[in-house]
C-alpha cells in the first residue's frame, strides 16, 4: 500500500510541478505584451474530462474580438474554460503578441487561483491517504 501511495505522491508532485512551470513560462512570455480590452462575441462549448469518477460537465470557452494599438480588429478564443456561458458583449482582458496580434491570450487570475487551491488539496490528500493506509494490517 505504501508503494501505491508513493507512486501517487510522485505523480501528483510531478504534475503540479509541470503545470506551475508551464504557467510561469507563459506569464514570462506574455509579461511585456500589450493588453487590450476584448469584447466577448460568443463561445465554443466542450466537456470537462470527468476523470477520477467526476461527472462530465459542460465547459465554455469565450470567443472575443479586440483592437490592437493600430486599430486593427482581431479575434481569438480563450483557453480558460468556464462553467457559465460567457455573456456576449462583456469585456475581458487579453494580452496580444505585438509582432503577431493573431496570437492573443485571455488574462485571468483563475489559473493562479486553481493552482493555489490544487496544491494544498493534493498535499492534504496525500497526508490523509498516508494515515489511512496505517489502519490496515500488514
Amino acid at each position: 500500500m505504501y508503494v501505491a501511495w508513493a507512486v501517487f505522491v510522485v505523480v501528483a508532485a510531478f504534475s503540479i510541478f509541470q503545470i506551475v512551470r508551464k504557467t510561469r513560462r507563459h506569464e514570462r512570455e506574455t509579461a511585456d505584451w500589450p493588453r487590450a480590452n476584448a469584447t466577448v462575441t460568443g463561445h465554443i462549448s466542450g466537456w470537462s474530462s470527468g476523470t477520477g469518477g467526476a461527472n462530465r460537465n459542460r465547459r465554455y470557452f469565450p470567443t472575443y474580438q479586440f483592437l490592437d494599438s493600430h486599430g486593427t480588429l482581431f479575434a481569438g478564443q480563450s483557453e480558460i474554460p468556464g462553467g457559465e456561458v460567457p455573456v456576449p458583449g462583456s469585456i475581458i482582458e487579453v494580452a496580444y503578441n505585438p509582432v503577431n496580434p493573431n496570437q492573443s491570450f485571455h488574462q485571468s487570475a483563475k489559473t493562479r487561483q486553481t493552482l493555489g487551491c490544487a496544491i494544498p488539496f493534493m498535499v492534504a490528500l496525500a497526508v490523509a491517504f498516508y494515515f489511512f493506509i496505517g489502519f490496515f494490517p500488514e
